[in-house]
């Protein structure tokens, strides 16, 4: 097994929830695909649900995915979800509530599929975010065990909490030696190629009615604020169908999306989207309701 095999001989027992935790590049995502081939191989039904909201595996960014896993050949097409949770932001910074909640709501719908779940989180690890962030997924999701990848003692403070206040078993784990640590402008690339594949085959451009937005619009609002926001275009039951950003032009307002066919809603972000460059700037929703 490599790296992390007495890990991973001890995980492919459990049941239940599986959550990654750790820092950027600390190979979050490569353990859980490693996890998941172990517990096909076992036997086990399994599912993936990808809460890193910044560097999407499962859906597009800025949601959160959730894709049932029956063969090793699944492994291959990850980033097709079988349902999404819009969150809106490729930050936890503002959105704790949504992503809580986004991530709660798609491990409830792979219990009902898998019995062995791999819980990918973001790398938002510190301060107040990222201790809270960590805090109240372990509580919502009770995984049967958390597995902190960190390089130094970086993860302690959220592992002392979590034991402390939630009982919760952990495995501590070092990255691979090789797991690469990427810049941040290359970051920025890949979030960006990120975005532009949610975007890209037919897009569509739907014309939108002010009272189809959560959340709700206040009286008077200037549609015209809205121009380049990002959207969930949302379906039935709280399913997100996919990304759509909003175009104001010529007094109306418009959805730009591949995904409008079967909308019932549309849900605001906190970022707004440049559809050439595919670059974002963040927004918080009470600043664009309130500021003058």
């Amino acid at each position: 097994m490599g790296h992390h095999a007495s890990l991973r001989e001890r995980v492919v027992g459990e049941h239940g929830v599986v959550m990654l935790i750790g820092a950027a590049d600390t190979g979050k995502t490569t353990l859980g695909k490693e996890l998941i081939r172990d517990a096909l191989a076992a036997g086990r039904t399994t599912a993936y649900v990808d809460a890193d909201i910044g560097a999407a595996t499962v859906g597009p960014p800025a949601c959160v995915g959730l894709t049932v896993i029956e063969s090793s050949a699944g492994l291959q097409t990850l980033h097709r979800a079988d349902e999404l949770r819009f969150v809106g932001s490729t930050t936890p910074d503002g959105v704790v509530l949504p992503h809580t909640v986004a991530a709660a709501a798609m491990v409830e719908r792979a219990k009902r599929s898998a019995d062995f779940i791999v819980l990918d989180t973001t790398s938002v690890v510190a301060g107040v975010v990222g201790q809270t962030l960590k805090y109240h997924l372990c509580e919502l999701t009770q995984p049967a065990l958390v597995i902190a990848l960190q390089r130094g003692n970086e993860m302690e403070p959220i592992i002392g909490m979590i034991k402390r206040f939630l009982g919760m078993r952990v495995a501590r784990s070092q990255p691979k030696p090789t797991q690469p640590i990427l810049d941040p402008v290359t970051r920025n690339e890949l979030l960006a190629k990120e975005f532009a594949d949610a975007f890209s085959g037919n897009v569509d451009r739907w014309r939108v009615q002010p009272n189809v937005f959560a959340p709700t619009l206040p009286e008077g609002f200037d549609l015209s604020r809205l121009h380049s926001m990002l959207v969930g275009v949302q379906g039935t039951n709280g399913r997100c169908l996919g990304l759509g950003v909003l175009e104001h032009k010529d007094d109306v307002l418009r959805v730009v999306t591949p995904q409008g066919e079967h909308m019932t809603g549309l849900r605001l972000g906190s970022l707004r989207l440049d559809l050439e460059k595919f670059t974002t700037t963040r927004i918080r929703l009470r600043e664009l309701f309130f500021s003058l």
